[in-house]
């Protein structure tokens, strides 16, 4: 399913619940020691996820560990993604050559809890809000809003190497005139900080999908401007 919203650059693998045979390298094991059973088991099938992407490369099993900021740390040569959330497990690998960032996000496709859109909102992204439940009331907007701002921070951290706020980035969710499926543009209104990973964009493109009881963001920033 995030195939759909990803370009053809991109390897993408996909569970809907854990994988009986997914395994963990000996330094991902530790990692899992004072997990419960339930984090452990996801722990472990997104990873399973991000192995099998990472084939359709041509690149061999490694481990994944997480960075300083949790993001995970690739092998060399690769960027990607990786979410998890109710029923749902994803990774998304490309080579470096052809993209600078992936970041993927799934939601369970209910409601954020009452108080969360005013945590998370611009006043202008309120706004939009009402105009798109106006539209279209069969989609719950405010966790796809949710889900866009997630995979801009897993794209902008890497980059970056800063941590970004909800409140500085707007979003404008395009409306998907009931396919289920449409796009999203972000504007990042923090500046881009020393030591980023070259000129990061402040201005990105996304592609959201509704699905199987699940909302899906991802975003690409390709290497050169013109790579589909």
């Amino acid at each position: 399913m995030i195939a759909r919203i990803l370009p053809g650059c991109v390897a993408a693998a996909e569970s809907y619940g854990d994988e009986p045979a997914a395994a963990l390298f000996p330094e991902e094991s530790r990692l899992t020691a004072t997990m419960s059973d339930v984090r452990r088991r996801e722990f472990a099938t997104v990873r399973h996820c991000a192995r099998r992407a990472a084939l359709r490369l041509g690149v061999p099993p490694a481990p994944l560990l997480p960075g300083p900021r949790g993001a995970p740390q690739w092998p060399h040569g690769v960027v990607g993604s990786m979410t998890h959330c109710r029923g749902y497990r994803a990774a998304a690998l490309a080579r470096g050559d052809h993209v600078r960032g992936v970041g993927i996000d799934a939601e369970p496709h209910q409601a954020l809890p009452e108080g969360m859109l005013d945590r998370i909102a611009l006043p202008g992204e309120q706004e939009q809000q009402r105009e798109l439940r106006r539209l279209n009331g069969s989609v719950c907007w405010d966790r796809l809003l949710f889900c866009a701002k997630e995979a801009v921070y897993k794209v902008w951290s890497p980059l970056t190497r800063a941590w970004l706020g909800f409140h500085e980035a707007s979003i404008s969710i395009v409306p998907d005139g009931g396919t289920g499926a449409g796009t999203f543009r972000v504007r990042v209104l923090r500046a881009v900080p020393e030591g980023a990973d070259g000129e990061v964009p402040t201005v990105l493109r996304g592609r959201w999908l509704a699905n199987r009881q699940l909302l899906l963001a991802a975003i690409v920033v390709p290497r050169n401007p013109a790579t589909p």
